[in-house]
């Protein structure tokens, strides 16, 4: 039983993440994304043309983002087709992660080549926030989706709180400083 805590997201994007989906989406149609496991660029998003990348039957699904959002925003329901960005991570990493909420973000620079904003001037980035006890608590009662189960035709509910945040310090605040 949990202690009334909230589910916590376990997949939010800043502001700048959500706005160079966008760009990408005008540029190649609907889109996914993996959390690499270590290969290539590090541990790095990596961006694909959706259905490019084969989901494992194993690997969890962090959330769908939504572009149609805008920082701040909580949606009424699930994107579809463009607007839904699906982002996945394998089985074993998740385990390893599962105490964080992972934010995705952008920043100058080159990443990989396999990944669609590589010719941007821009690659993605994965910040991470570890979960509170209380957020540990109330996860214990979620059972993450898994590719199996999105292949059954599972789905998430919509997020009840902003998946995407104007800078990544709003999800990921620094020890020791204050917000105002």
């Amino acid at each position: 039983m949990n202690s009334g805590a909230a589910v916590p997201l376990r997949l939010m994007a800043t502001a700048g993440a959500a706005d160079l989906l966008r760009r990408l989406r005008s540029l190649h149609g609907a889109l996914m994304m993996h959390q690499s496991g270590g290969c290539c660029d590090g541990s790095a998003p990596m961006c694909y043309p959706d259905g490019e990348f084969i989901v494992g039957d194993r690997d969890v699904l962090l959330g769908v983002l939504d572009l149609r959002l805008s920082a701040g925003e909580v949606p009424s329901d699930l994107p579809a087709g463009d607007d839904a960005v699906t982002v996945w991570i394998s089985g074993s990493q998740f385990d390893a992660w599962k105490h964080t909420c992972l934010v995705l973000d952008v920043v100058p620079g080159r990443g990989s080549g396999f990944s669609l904003e590589s010719p941007e001037g821009m690659r993605f980035l994965s910040r991470a926030r570890a979960f509170s006890a209380d957020e540990n608590e109330a996860l214990n009662s979620e059972r993450p989706l898994t590719g199996e189960d999105w292949e059954r035709g599972e789905r998430p509910d919509p997020p009840t709180s902003p998946q995407i945040v104007t800078e990544a310090v709003e999800a990921c605040p620094v020890p020791g400083t204050s917000s105002t």
